[in-house]
C-alpha cells in the first residue's frame, strides 16, 4: 500500500455550534498515524468516559485495546490494517475521536464486501486501499463515533467529515463504518451515508437467576439437547474453568496461542493477531477477559477468550488440540451464559454468523454499519442493493426467531 497522506485537516467546521451548548468555537481534524500520538486519557475520556466508575461499555476502543493492537504488530504496516485515527478538537481540547484504518484488503472486517470490489474493479475502478472506522478482527457493536459527553451530534459530524475529507484528498474509493450502534446507523443514514444491515446471534439476559432457570424458559426438547451436550462435554475427562484478571497466567497463553493458530489457519489462512499481543494483554488486558479454560491431565486442551463490557460479554475465539465431543459448545456459549449470568450482564455477544446457536438460546439480532463510495454511480448501485438486502434480513431475522427454541409464552414475553 502506498503511503497516504496523514498532514492535519485544519479548521474542518468553523464555529460549530454544539447541541446543547451556547458556545461555539473552531473543530479541528487532526490524522494519527498511531496512538501514542495523543495521551491515554485524552483518548478514553472520549471512548470510554463511564470508565471512571466501571468498565467500559465497550472494551474494544478503549486505548488500552487499540494501543495492544499497534504495540503488538497486528496492525500497521504490512498487515493491511494502517492506523489513521481521527482526533476532533475544539480550541485545542480532544472531544471525539475514532479509530480509523487504511485497508489494502478486506479480511478482518466480518461485514463482507468482496462482491462489492470485484464490481468496481470489473469496471476499470481500483477498490483498495479503502478507509475502514472499526475495531479490527472484532465482529461486536459499539459506538464508533467517540465523544465526551455533550459532544456528541458535534463529534460524530466532525468525524464523518473529515474521514470522507481524508478520502477524497487521497482519492480513495470509500469509507466503511462497521458494527457501529444502531443510533449512530440513524445519524450516519440522516448525513447522507448509506446504510447497511447484517446479523449476528446474541443470547439475552432476561433477568435469569440461574443457568437452570434459562433452561425453563427453553421448549422441552431444546431443554433436554442443551443438558445432553453439557453432560457429554463434561466427559472428556478434565475441568473446566473460566478465569478473569490475576487469575489469568502466562502460561494460559502459551497454550492458548496454540488454539488460536489451528483455529486462524483453518479459518482466515493465517492468524490475525500475533503471539506478542496474547503478552500485552497479559499485562494490560486480563482484567477485562474470561478465558475458559479445559485442562485434562494437568494440559490444557480446549480454550475460548471472551472480552468483558460493562453490559455484555464478547464472544472472540475458541481452539483445541484434541477434539471432544460439545466441548466447542460448553466451552462457546454454555460457560458464556453462565458467566453473563453471574455477573449480572445483560447479553452475550457470540460473534459473527453461526446458524447453530439458535438452537443453544442465541437468538439472531440486527447489526448495523455505514459506508460511503466515492463514485455516485457505483454509490447508486450499491444503495439498491442495500435497499433489497435490508428486506431479505428483515425477513430472515424474523423466520429464524420464529423457530427459536424459547417456549411460545417466553418468545411472546420477549416480543
Amino acid at each position: 500500500m502506498s503511503p497516504l497522506k496523514a498532514t492535519p485537516l485544519e479548521h474542518l467546521r468553523k464555529h460549530a455550534k454544539l447541541k446543547g451548548m451556547e458556545q461555539s468555537g473552531t473543530i479541528t481534524i487532526n490524522v494519527l498515524t498511531a496512538l501514542d500520538q495523543i495521551p491515554a486519557p485524552d483518548w478514553d475520556a472520549c471512548a470510554c468516559p463511564e470508565d471512571a466508575d466501571g468498565r467500559p461499555h465497550d472494551p474494544f476502543t478503549t486505548y488500552r485495546f487499540l494501543k495492544a493492537l499497534e504495540d503488538s504488530g497486528s496492525v500497521g504496516r504490512g498487515t493491511g490494517w494502517e492506523p489513521r485515527y481521527l482526533v476532533a478538537e475544539l480550541d485545542g481540547l480532544p472531544i471525539a475521536v475514532t479509530p480509523l484504518y487504511a485497508k489494502g484488503h478486506s479480511q478482518g472486517e466480518y461485514i463482507f464486501d468482496h462482491n462489492w470490489a470485484h464490481a468496481l474493479e470489473q469496471a476499470g475502478g481500483s477498490y483498495y486501499p479503502k478507509l475502514q472506522i472499526a475495531v479490527p478482527f472484532t465482529p461486536a457493536t459499539g459506538r464508533r463515533f467517540l465523544t465526551r459527553p455533550g459532544y456528541e451530534a458535534a463529534g460524530m459530524s466532525a468525524l464523518i467529515q473529515g474521514a470522507i475529507q481524508f478520502g477524497a484528498n487521497n482519492e480513495l474509493s470509500s469509507l466503511h463504518i462497521t458494527f457501529c450502534t444502531e443510533a449512530e446507523a440513524i445519524a450516519g443514514g440522516e448525513m447522507g451515508l448509506l446504510r447497511r444491515i447484517s446479523q449476528q446471534f446474541h443470547w439475552l439476559n432476561n433477568g435469569y437467576e440461574s443457568f437452570d432457570a434459562f433452561l425453563a424458559s427453553l421448549s422441552s426438547r431444546k431443554r433436554k439437547n442443551i443438558r445432553k451436550e453439557r453432560a457429554k462435554a463434561h466427559c472428556f475427562g478434565g475441568s473446566i474453568e473460566t478465569l478473569t484478571g490475576d487469575q489469568i497466567e502466562p502460561h494460559h497463553w502459551d497454550a492458548f496461542w496454540q488454539f488460536y493458530q489451528d483455529t486462524g489457519s483453518r479459518k482466515w489462512g493465517t492468524p490475525y493477531l500475533t503471539r506478542a499481543f496474547f503478552d500485552i494483554a497479559q499485562e494490560t488486558l486480563r482484567d477485562d477477559i474470561a478465558l475458559v479454560v479445559c485442562t485434562r491431565d494437568g494440559q490444557q486442551v480446549a480454550g475460548a477468550l471472551n472480552f468483558i463490557g460493562r453490559d455484555a460479554l464478547y464472544g472472540r475465539y475458541w481452539g483445541c488440540i484434541e477434539d471432544h465431543p460439545c466441548l466447542h459448545f460448553e466451552a462457546c456459549y454454555y460457560q458464556a451464559i453462565d458467566f453473563a449470568i453471574a455477573q449480572g450482564l445483560k447479553r452475550v455477544e457470540a460473534g459473527a454468523q453461526g446458524e447453530h446457536k439458535l438452537a443453544r438460546g442465541y437468538l439472531p439480532v440486527a447489526t448495523h454499519s455505514l459506508h460511503w463510495l466515492a463514485d455516485a454511480g457505483f454509490s447508486d448501485a450499491v444503495a439498491r442493493y442495500l435497499q433489497a438486502e435490508r428486506a431479505a434480513i428483515d425477513e430472515d431475522i424474523e423466520i429464524l426467531t420464529s423457530y427459536g427454541p424459547f417456549k411460545r409464552e417466553t418468545r411472546e414475553e420477549q416480543q
